[in-house]
């Protein structure tokens, strides 16, 4: 399954005044989190763990080529 058509889970944890959101792919298991703003839009913070999710996965499967 390719990285464009898993899913990915999304987890939010507040901590003061900024959130941790981890996103998860489904099929790798692979994890990366990002810490961004509390009062930043939550779809905003999930289109930026994802994205990274997204590059960390392509890049992983160029390393291994």
């Amino acid at each position: 399954m390719s990285a464009e058509s898993s899913e990915v889970l999304v987890e939010f944890i507040q901590m003061g005044v900024s959130v941790k959101v981890s996103a998860i792919d489904t099929a790798t298991g692979r994890e990366v989190s990002i810490v961004g703003p509390a009062n930043a839009t939550r779809d905003y913070l999930s289109r930026t763990a994802v994205n990274k999710l997204r590059y960390v996965l392509s890049k992983e499967k160029s390393e291994r080529l």
